[in-house]
Formats: C-alpha cells, sequence, structure tokens
C-alpha cells in the first residue's frame, strides 16, 4: 500500500513539475520582446488644428485603471482579495463613464494609461478604440498569452493581457513613438511581466521648426525601487534632449512615485501593502525652469487594499503619484486633481493643468 502511494505522489508531482515546466517554456517562446524604439500607427487620425506658438492647452492625465478598478474593487496586488475585480457590465459602465469624462470637458490632450486592447480581465474589450478621437496613439506596455496568479493560480489567474498607454490629441500629431524602458526583472519573472515605455507624439508648431514633445508615461510599480529610479532617469535624458533641440516638452502620467511634500499631507501608513518611490528636485533635467506639475489638494491614487469607503482612512492609503514635468518654455497655468470623480471609476483622480507655449 505505502509502494501505491509512494508512486502516485511521485506521479502527482512529476505532473506537476512537467506542467510548470510547460508553462515557463511557453511563456519565455511568446514573451513580449518590443525593440527600443517603435514607430505608432494611429488608431485616429482625424484632427485639424496646427498648434501654434502662445496656444494656451488644457491636457488631462489619467490612469483609469484599465476600467476594471472602481469604487467597488480590490485588488490582489495592493493586499486586496480579487485578481479580476469587475464583472463585464461594469466594466462598460465604468470605460462610459471614462469616456464621457475625457471626451467632453473640452481638453485638448489626454494621457491615459492602463488601456486595455485584448485582455482576459477585461472580456476582450478594445478600450483604446472606444476612448479614441482626433489624433490617437497606443503604446503596448503589457502582452502576456498568460499571466498566473501566484495566490489564486488555479482558481482565478489574470489571464492574458494587451495592455498599454493611450495618448489623444485634438491638433495634428506629426508622428508618435513607442521607447522602452528598462525592465528591472530578469528570467522568469520578466516574461510575464509589464515592459515599460514611453509613448512620444511629436506635434509640429505652426510657423516654426520647433516641435511640441508630448511625453506619456507609467513608471514601475511592484518593483524594489531601482527600476522606477533607472526609468526616471532615461525619461530625464530623454526631455533634457528634446528640450535642448528648443523643443516644447510636456511629460505626464503615472509616475508610482510620490511628488515632493505629498508624504506630509498623504503619510504613508501601510508601508507594508505597497510603497512609492519618492521624487526629488534632482530627478529633474539639470537647469532652471523644469518643474514638477501636481497638486496636493486630493489624493490621485488609493490603496486597493479594499473597496473604497471615504469614512475609513485609517485602514487603506492615499497617495499622489500622477502629475507632470514642463520644460522652461512651458508656462504653468493652472494644476488641478479631479478628487470630486472620487475614485469612482478608477484607482486614480485624473490631472488636468493648463499650460501656455511660451
Amino acid at each position: 500500500m505505502m509502494k501505491l502511494i509512494r508512486k502516485l505522489l511521485l506521479t502527482i508531482i512529476l505532473i506537476l513539475v512537467l506542467a510548470v515546466g510547460g508553462l515557463l517554456g511557453w511563456l519565455t517562446l511568446t514573451e513580449y520582446m518590443p525593440a527600443p524604439v517603435e514607430a505608432l500607427k494611429p488608431l485616429r487620425s482625424e484632427a485639424q488644428q496646427v498648434l501654434a506658438e502662445g496656444a494656451t492647452l488644457d491636457l488631462l492625465s489619467w490612469n483609469i485603471g484599465y476600467a476594471g478598478l472602481g469604487a467597488e474593487s480590490d485588488f490582489i496586488m495592493d493586499g486586496g482579495e480579487d485578481v479580476r475585480s469587475a464583472d463585464e457590465a461594469t466594466v462598460k459602465q465604468y470605460l462610459s463613464c471614462i469616456d464621457a469624462e475625457t471626451r467632453d470637458r473640452g481638453y485638448d490632450f489626454v494621457l491615459l494609461q492602463e488601456v486595455d486592447t485584448n485582455s482576459a480581465r477585461t472580456y476582450g474589450i478594445n478600450e483604446a478604440e472606444s476612448l479614441a478621437w482626433g489624433d490617437s496613439f497606443h503604446a503596448l506596455n503589457f502582452s502576456c498569452p498568460f499571466v498566473p496568479n501566484p495566490v489564486k493560480y488555479v482558481t482565478d489567474p489574470i489571464g492574458k493581457v494587451n495592455s498599454g498607454l493611450l495618448t489623444v490629441s485634438d491638433y495634428s500629431v506629426d508622428s508618435a513613438e513607442r521607447i522602452s524602458l528598462p525592465c528591472p526583472f530578469s528570467w522568469p519573472l520578466r516574461i510575464a511581466n509589464l515592459k515599460r515605455c514611453l509613448l512620444v507624439s511629436y506635434l509640429p508648431i505652426e510657423g516654426s521648426d520647433k516641435q511640441l514633445v508630448l511625453v506619456n508615461l507609467h513608471l514601475e510599480a511592484y518593483d524594489s525601487g531601482e527600476g522606477k529610479i533607472a526609468q526616471t532617469e532615461q525619461l530625464k535624458r530623454f526631455i533634457q534632449t528634446e528640450y535642448e533641440k528648443g523643443n516644447y516638452v510636456i511629460a505626464g502620467g503615472d509616475f508610482n512615485q510620490v511628488f515632493p511634500g505629498s508624504l506630509e499631507v498623504y503619510p504613508n501608513a501601510l508601508p507594508e501593502l505597497w510603497e512609492p518611490g519618492v521624487l526629488d528636485q534632482s530627478m529633474l533635467p539639470a537647469g532652471e525652469g523644469w518643474q514638477f506639475v501636481y497638486s496636493l489638494d486630493a489624493p490621485t491614487c488609493r490603496l486597493l487594499n479594499q473597496p473604497y469607503d471615504p469614512e475609513d482612512v485609517k485602514n487603506t492609503q492615499y497617495y499622489v503619484i500622477d502629475g507632470f514635468i514642463i520644460s522652461p518654455n512651458v508656462e504653468l497655468v493652472l494644476v488641478e486633481n479631479l478628487g470630486d470623480l472620487d475614485f469612482a471609476n478608477s484607482d486614480h483622480n485624473p490631472v488636468h493643468i493648463q499650460v501656455t507655449l511660451k
């Protein structure tokens, strides 16, 4: 009897080893490996306006949480329980609200992060197509045929993910490209992880050889810290180079790092669940006039360890990790976090800025 039990156990172990090995092999062979720089084709090419020097512009940046992380949601990577936090009807409801907010408010540019195109977690909905208008470009930063979750692997894996950054412009865009950022993970973690990038749009300036260089970004979240730093350094070098060419530069998105002074307003009470990096002035390009653009009037992100409860401030965490960097030839007019949206349709609140090209 004992021999039979040992044989059965060995057979089960062998099957598990082969299954895990087969999965790793398949994911390795199908790993998303983007080039350092890739030209992007537009999702929409309908904008007719051309930028002019002296223009005053309204921009919105919003991590939409793939229209699956609204007020009712928590997420296992943040200390919650759920992997797929919304059913299909709820995803469609969130997406409709996000579309109305970004399309109907008169923004000149909208920079969105975590926009799915064909993912199991969002039921195959092409969110980029739904949210695109004007001149629009999408850049993948997460593409994997199957993302196993280490806790709920058997019962509730994340599954297939295709997601990235979406930039929408009401002004004509000459070209756009995907620029790869350093990946802090090694094999095997790397194969089913994000491949972060910058989505860079180049817009002509009427009567000038200058351009507006618009950078959409979403920096590393769940690394030990080195990844965020390396990616921020590459961003800094890139925007400085573009400014030295005589261009206007605006970079915005989810930095996954708190902006200066925000920890005094929103202390990090639960660092054991998730702790962001910290931005400081040394992370801006050299020279006077570069500035972080952000507001501390409302948080831009909430911890997803539990569904949103505005009355419970002791058992969760809030952050200001979304904002912009502008070059010295861009003048800030207004910055505001749209806290009145109250995390209803995403775990992030949008950031609206108004600037003038000097």
